[in-house]
């Protein structure tokens, strides 16, 4: 169930996501739980937040503690305690980022792990069988995610690899009945690949719809190019992907990133930034991000953000943080992961409210004017 804006040039739409255990509002982030948690936060608190939909990842799940004792307790859902609903992604992305670590074939990949140099293969089966284990609400086809730096030639190579285990992927999927091992339906997405070549993002558009996948995802980028042909790339492909199921750009990003994304009709992202930023006392606010190892930061008694409602901006300040991250204290990178997220949370819901009041682009111009400046460096 979608509906579209009623602005020009605005193809972002809002829409439900029905999930065995959660439904969801779209657009909407992700927050990335790799391995099995979001890091340093517990899922009451992204509950408290209002995050319904998160991450896990299959290959680092796959290697610690293994899919057969996440299976035994339950599935992923129980093993992390999480009521919500979650997403796992194929591996394809870290698999493929090995480099030296892997061997690349036409039934799959073997490669070693980075925990302990012990050997292992995906194959297109074994990743679907993997996921079915984890139990996910939506889990991704396997597939290839070649650099950005390859040639056009291995792009196209990478993508007809893709399309083929794509294939695979689906046979094992309804083979199962598309259920998780404990019983639950999965949806199940393929991934768009072809690099920045307009020609093979559209053959590969083409080629997934043809298939019966639950919704597309748009791989592949982020990867190193620059954010105006990212945004090119992904106009482009959006026009061939079915306007009755969910599009998801993979791994982006930052919040112009997003609404750029939107703008343009895509409904789901992920990205570590909220997160990672955090543990490296960078702080997402309504002004643009702030550094706060900064000593202007150090008698600093204000919020963090001052339009920000979260439970850390109402109880402490920029120099009680700034004090904590000096400290080398825990909860430093605790409070400011909470209003990151808080923050990202709060920017979909305003995406969400515009896109339905026909009020999008001037939503988009004061995120933009703020973002515009550059981040914040340390000055001490």
């Amino acid at each position: 169930m979608t509906s579209s804006s009623r602005e020009d040039g605005v193809l972002g739409r809002c829409g439900l996501l029905y999930l065995p255990h959660a439904t969801v509002e779209t657009p909407v982030f992700m927050p990335v739980g790799t391995q099995a948690t979001v890091k340093a936060m517990t899922p009451d608190e992204l509950e408290e937040i209002g995050f319904g939909l998160i991450l896990g990842n299959t290959y680092h799940l796959h290697l610690r503690p293994g899919e057969q004792l996440i299976a035994s307790a339950g599935g992923l859902h129980r093993f992390e305690g999480w009521s919500g609903a979650l997403l796992t992604d194929s591996g394809g992305y870290q698999v493929f980022s090995l480099s030296g670590l892997r061997r690349i074939g036409e039934e799959g990949v073997e490669f070693q792990s980075h925990i302990d140099g012990s050997r292992h293969v995906f194959t297109p089966q074994s990743v679907i069988e993997i996921e079915r284990k984890l139990g996910a609400d939506i889990i991704m086809a396997f597939d290839e995610c070649p650099a950005s730096t390859v040639s056009e030639e291995y792009i196209r190579q990478a993508m007809e690899r893709t399309h083929r285990w794509a294939g695979i992927c689906l046979e094992e999927h309804v083979r199962h009945g598309r259920k998780a091992i404990g019983g639950w339906p999965q949806a199940l997405f393929g991934i768009v690949q072809g690099g920045v070549s307009y020609d093979l993002r559209a053959e590969s558009a083409r080629f997934l719809t043809e298939l019966d996948f639950d919704g597309f995802a748009i791989g592949g980028l982020a990867v190193g190019e620059e954010a105006a042909v990212r945004n090119e790339i992904v106009a482009w492909t959006v026009q061939f992907l079915p306007e009755d199921k969910p599009r998801y750009l993979m791994g982006v990003g930052t919040p112009i990133d997003i609404l750029e994304a939107v703008r343009r009709g895509v409904d789901m992202f992920d990205c570590v930034l909220p997160t990672r930023n955090a543990r490296n006392a960078q702080a997402f606010t309504s002004d643009g991000v702030i550094n706060l190892r900064n000593a202007r930061y150090e008698q600093d008694f204000t919020p963090l953000d001052s339009k920000c409602d979260c439970r850390v901006c109402r109880r402490h300040t920029r120099a009680y943080i700034r004090h904590l991250f000096k400290a080398k204290e825990i909860l430093g990178p605790r409070l400011v992961t909470y209003h990151n997220l808080a923050f990202y949370y709060r920017l979909m819901r305003n995406i969400r409210h515009h896109l339905r009041e026909g009020t999008f682009k001037v939503f988009y111009e004061e995120v933009r004017n703020a973002y515009q400046a550059e981040e914040e460096t340390i000055d001490e």
